[in-house]
């Protein structure tokens, strides 16, 4: 899969943009605060509905503006078609392929990518929440109809923790609550589903995390990687903590039932602090090197060639399972945080995808071989883009009726 175009519309500080995009690596050139990430942040969010900078779509709207529109034309298996999405300030988003209405939480079907950024960081040294939020849109990459059982999950969750509130508010003890005991069943059902799912696509990233740490550091430090299941008896107490060891698997016919005697285990518990304290929302991945844990004893090269490990790992399984062929790749303000060794192998690990996007403040920081396609914007505005090889017989894009070629000029104030 590739975009052969990328059009932009209120979208943070660009009031409209269009850019053409080649096979192979595309490297996005400009100083810092100039909209390079807001380029590739817009793709990342039409594969994932989501930013991986800001929690709210609100702030990817341009100031004083309703919406901000997404549009790309792609190639996948030699067909094209056009992906849209309009995120709207104080209405539902829309989506669109093909000028055809689909559901937003579709979109990731028809368009895949792998992400890293410095904020990625996190995944190895932050707080749980970040690996699960990472193992669950890998998840929807992998099978896009998990974007429906997370969707499920989370308002049955909702219900449950209204539930309980409500219950510690006027002092139902554990066994006077038969209500809870629907919300249970549907929360084990989805979350059951959950947890197999997480735990199966663990297994598969763990040997290729191990490769993918060993090819980007140069040195083979045992990166490890298990799945940390609250409804196996992990602490509970502060969803902000990291585990301290990975939990025995469990098998996956096995999983409903434990799930269920960890909520009457915890209900008295639930019932005291209004909140469920088991279940997939509360599990964790356990990153491990050379034995110990990553986060609190990796130093932070280690810790940036594991994060980058995770995303390259990501990339391998995606390619394998995703009917729409090879995720593209996004590498955001990466090469910089690297020294020459480490930019060189990372170079040969993205070598084989069939498009890379590449940011980059400094050009000199990127190898020679990933500056084929080169863009370069200065104050908002791109000023200098290479030409695409090739016309419209060979998936070039030719702009709409109406369509510039060039943005006009942007707001600053939000760029990057």
């Amino acid at each position: 899969m590739r975009v052969l175009h990328l059009s932009l519309t209120d979208f943070r500080n660009y009031t409209s943009a269009e850019v053409s995009l080649a096979r192979g690596p595309n490297l996005f050139v400009g100083s810092n605060g100039q909209g390079k990430t807001n380029l590739v942040e817009s793709l990342g969010y039409l594969s994932s509905l989501g930013s991986h900078r800001v929690s709210s779509d609100a702030a990817l709207i341009r100031q004083g503006r309703d919406s901000a529109v997404v549009r790309a034309r792609l190639l996948a298996d030699d067909r094209e078609l056009l992906a849209e999405v309009q995120i709207n300030r104080s209405s539902p988003n829309r989506a669109q392929v093909n000028r055809g209405a689909i559901k937003p939480r579709e979109l990731p079907r028809y368009f895949t990518s792998v992400l890293f950024a410095p904020e990625d960081l996190a995944l190895v040294r932050g707080e749980p929440s970040g690996r699960r939020r990472f193992l669950d849109e890998l998840l929807v990459a992998r099978s896009p109809r998990f974007a429906g059982v997370q969707t499920d999950y989370d308002r049955v969750l909702k219900q449950r923790n209204t539930l309980l509130k409500s219950a510690r508010a006027s002092g139902v003890k554990a066994g006077q609550l038969g209500t809870l005991d629907i919300w249970d069943e549907r929360l084990v059902a989805l979350g059951s589903e959950l947890v197999v799912a997480r735990d199966r696509l663990a297994a598969d990233l763990a040997p290729e995390v191990a490769r993918a740490y060993a090819a980007v550091a140069g040195a083979d430090h045992a990166a490890r990687l298990s799945t940390v299941l609250s409804i196996r008896g992990a602490t509970p107490d502060d969803e902000t903590t990291a585990a301290e060891g990975p939990t025995e698997s469990i098998p996956a016919d096995e999983v409903p039932e434990v799930f269920r005697q960890a909520l009457a285990r915890v209900r008295p518990t639930e019932l005291e602090r209004g909140l469920t304290l088991v279940g997939p929302h509360r599990d964790d991945l356990f990153l491990s090197l050379n034995g110990l844990p990553a986060r609190g004893y990796a130093s932070h090269g280690e810790s940036w060639s594991f994060a980058l490990a995770l995303k390259l790992a990501s990339a391998a399984v995606v390619r394998v399972d995703s009917p729409t062929g090879d995720p593209v790749i996004v590498l955001d303000d990466v090469f910089a945080e690297l020294d020459g060794s480490r930019r060189e192998r990372l170079a040969d690990a993205v070598a084989d995808y069939e498009q890379v996007l590449i940011t980059a403040a400094v050009e000199g920081d990127v190898p020679s071989r990933l500056k084929a396609h080169t863009v370069r914007i200065a104050k908002g505005t791109i000023v200098d883009e290479a030409p695409v090889a090739g016309g419209p017989g060979d998936g070039s894009v030719v702009p709409e009726a109406g369509d510039d070629v060039r943005p006009r000029e942007a707001d600053t104030e939000e760029a990057r």
